[in-house]
């Protein structure tokens, strides 16, 4: 079962400071009073905190593409729910090496099954 992804959840990259600016984009789909992510939502979203600082290489700022979580079952407005098994990679060192992934969703109330 995966829950759905609100404006609200924490999504981190693999250094687990960095965290993933949520945003959602549709404002009539609510769940717990905060709006639920669709679509492409999570792509080029800024990522802020990421650790992985040093001299040639480049710290996590930005969600790169989007591998998993994007529902086949459910849409608002024509674009597919995130789910909390969203995954995808970062811009951070090594380009396509570093995944973001759902820590919290930001709610606990609705979800759908794989």
């Amino acid at each position: 079962m995966w829950f759905w992804v609100t404006a609200d959840a924490d999504v981190r990259c693999d250094h687990k400071l960095g965290r993933v600016a949520m945003i959602a984009g549709e404002d009539f789909v609510f769940v717990g009073a905060r709006p639920v992510v669709t679509g492409d939502e999570p792509l080029r979203r800024p990522i802020g905190g990421c650790p992985n600082v040093n001299v040639g290489i480049k710290p996590c700022t930005t969600t790169f593409d989007v591998q998993t979580g994007r529902s086949g079952f459910v849409t608002i407005a024509g674009r597919p729910v995130i789910r909390a098994d969203l995954a995808g990679t970062t811009d951070g060192t090594p380009q396509g090496g570093v995944r973001y992934r759902v820590e919290h969703p930001g709610q606990l109330l609705v979800s759908e099954m794989p």
